[in-house]
This record gives structure tokens, C-alpha cells and sequence, in this order.
């Protein structure tokens, strides 16, 4: 078990944190929903069996709970890592088949060291 002590400081995650971590290591390559499967900035497209989710960041809004986000890690076959923002309550303009899409990424949770 851990224990902080009252002065201790503790680095909060936010979106944008993870977004710069991953632009800073040249891994910011969105993949995006498209009728042929995610395409990322190499124009390639991957299916579900294609990719790996290898980590999930899930933020709250503080002030407004309908102000929710996942950033999905994903990892291609080919070695491609990028990932995929998500919107979700009120502020979702993903249709089903992102949802679809998404949920057949197996997942293989990497520790964050390795990646970022």
C-alpha cells in the first residue's frame, strides 16, 4: 500500500497532458473511423484484428458530468502507434459503427513507460 504524504504533489492526467505525451514521442497519429476501417496519417487502413488497444485514458468534466472523453492507445500490426479520441455522452459524433469498430480491438493494456 502507498502512502503520500500531505505535501506531497501528485501529477493529475488530463487530455491534453496525454495528447502532448504522445505528440512529443511522434506517436499523435490519429486513427480515424472510415467505411474501409481506422486510418491513420499513413493512409493505410486497419481492421479490428489489425490493432491493439494498449492503454485507456477515461476523463470526467469537473464541472459539467456530460463533458466526458476516451483517449484510446492503439497499437497496428505493423507497428504503427497512434490513438483515438472518443467523445461520449452528450458531446459524441461517433455513430454505431465506431462503437462497433472499437469493441473488437482486443485489448493488451500496456504499462505506460513503454509507449509514452
Amino acid at each position: 500500500m502507498a502512502y503520500f504524504k500531505p505535501d506531497e504533489k501528485k501529477e493529475m492526467t488530463t487530455l491534453t497532458s496525454i495528447l502532448e505525451k504522445l505528440r512529443v514521442k511522434k506517436r499523435d497519429n490519429e486513427f480515424k473511423n472510415t467505411p474501409n476501417g481506422f486510418t491513420a496519417s499513413n493512409n493505410k487502413f486497419y481492421q479490428p484484428h489489425d490493432l491493439r488497444i494498449i492503454r485507456t485514458y477515461r476523463f470526467e468534466g469537473e464541472s459539467n458530468p456530460d463533458d466526458n472523453a476516451i483517449v484510446y492507445v492503439i497499437e497496428a500490426n505493423d507497428g504503427l502507434i497512434g490513438y483515438s479520441l472518443d467523445a461520449y455522452g452528450v458531446y459524441s459524433d461517433h455513430d454505431e459503427s465506431y462503437d462497433d469498430f472499437i469493441r473488437q480491438i482486443p485489448v493488451h493494456e500496456k504499462e505506460e513507460a513503454l509507449f509514452l
